[in-house]
Parts: structure tokens; sequence; C-alpha cells
């Protein structure tokens, strides 16, 4: 064979094996409903990336069954990979609207596709958006000073730029 061959062998064998991950990634997580995929990543040399979330967090044991379900059902006498199964982070963005119903009660910052920054109290996340909610000081209406007042948004996902849980100690 030729080098061409030899590449496009190479990158039908790579599409494959890749393909096999994908297949056992998605086998796992229809074993445990309550897991969902944030990323997946595969590199030219086979470096297997994965990072989940749970609707009640993610455990230890929740990113060795994912990994265990990939990594005993690939030979590596025919493959040679490495596998990585990640948590979502704490200090993560939130990518996927699943992601919010857990962190109701939470403060968040969520920055708008129009650039502006709200920070606030999750309330409520529905198939829609969120409620936000939070206090602020303003000028009273009538004489001088200031009053705090609450103030609540509702913002829908296709708004969201980018939304991070504020951790509060």
């Amino acid at each position: 064979m030729n080098t061409r061959e030899d590449e496009k062998s190479s990158l039908f064998i790579s599409h494959m094996f890749k393909k096999t991950v994908e297949d056992l990634l998605q086998k796992a997580l229809e074993e445990r409903s309550d897991l969902f995929l944030i990323d997946f990543s595969m590199s030219t040399d086979n470096a297997i990336k994965i990072v989940i979330d749970g609707d009640k967090g993610v455990l230890v044991e929740d990113c060795m069954f994912v990994s265990r379900a990939i990594e005993h059902n690939l030979d590596r006498d025919e493959h040679d990979f490495a596998l990585q199964v990640l948590s979502s982070g704490a200090t993560s963005p939130l990518i996927m609207p699943r992601q919010y119903n857990k962190h109701v009660g939470r403060h968040l910052e969520i920055k708008t596709v129009e650039g502006r920054i709200i920070e606030g109290q999750l309330i409520n996340a529905n198939d829609d958006g969120v409620l936000l909610k939070w206090k602020t000081r303003e000028s009273k209406p009538v004489g001088k000073g200031k009053v705090t007042v609450t103030k609540e948004a509702n913002i829908a996902f296709e708004s969201i730029k980018e939304a991070k849980v504020k951790i509060k100690f």
C-alpha cells in the first residue's frame, strides 16, 4: 500500500474506534438516566475525554461506572487509548438546560447574549429558561436616600451566553 492508502485506512479505523466509544458511552448513559453528557472529545492519538453531569450531582463512583462501561468493552491489544471521565466542576459554566434544576436556590451569574450581567438567586428553571431574583439598592421615588428593592428576571435559555454558579462563603 502507498502512504495515501495507509492514511485513509488509519482514518477509517480511527473513525470506527470513535464510533465504538460513542456507542458504549451512549449505552452507559441509557443505563444511568440520572447522568448526562456535557462534553466528549477524542484526539488523534486516542486520548478520550468525557465530561458528565448528573441530576443530583456526580460522585467518583459515577465516573468509574462510565469509565468501566467503556474501558471493559475495548481491546487494548487492538487500540492504544487513554480514557478520562470527569464531572462538570462546581465552577464550570452551566451548558445544558438540564443542569439548572439541581441549582435552584443557589446564586448564579448570567451573561446574556446582549452583554448584560445578572446575578441573583435561581428561583426556578423550566424548559424555556430560568427565573432569577435579587435585591438591589435604588434611590427612593420621593425624597433623599435609598431603599432596598427585590427584582426578578425571566431569562430564556437562548438569551444566555454563559451561566455560572456563584459559590458564597
